[in-house]
């Protein structure tokens, strides 16, 4: 968690097409110290059966800008026969829908504070996705 000197950052993702957490998805973890300055990989870690991430790696002193990188084309492609069923079964679903997702990654950037925890959910499905500061 986070320290009066860091930040600290969790994550989940919902797969909005079947109104089910995302799991497996890989996510990786940079930061920087500043608007000008280099991205460091901090490393990263993958959502569990409840679409959480709950063990990314610690932010650095002095981090002012942080990067998710959320690693999407891969869960869409093994998800996508079951979700292409699922979409085709409502009423307004294409009949013919596209393999994979149209994002095969999603990278969010956001400036963080010292002392403050910062979640941020992904809503995603295969044509577009939403993301906010959560709690």
């Amino acid at each position: 968690m986070s320290t009066a000197t860091t930040a600290s950052v969790s994550t989940h993702i919902l797969d909005t097409s079947i109104g089910r957490p995302a799991e497996g998805v890989a996510i990786s973890l940079e930061a920087r110290s500043g608007p000008d300055a280099e991205w460091t990989a901090l490393g990263g870690s993958a959502t569990d059966a409840d679409g959480r991430c709950k063990d990314l790696p610690a932010l650095p002193e002095g981090t002012t800008h942080v990067r998710l990188d959320f690693q999407v084309e891969a869960y869409f492609a093994k998800h996508d026969s079951a979700n292409n069923q699922q979409a085709e079964a409502q009423q307004d679903a294409p009949r013919v829908r596209d393999s994979g997702a149209f994002f095969p990654e999603v990278a969010i950037t956001f400036a963080v504070r010292p002392g403050e925890h910062y979640h941020v959910p992904l809503l995603l499905n295969p044509f577009g996705y939403s993301v906010y500061r959560g709690s």
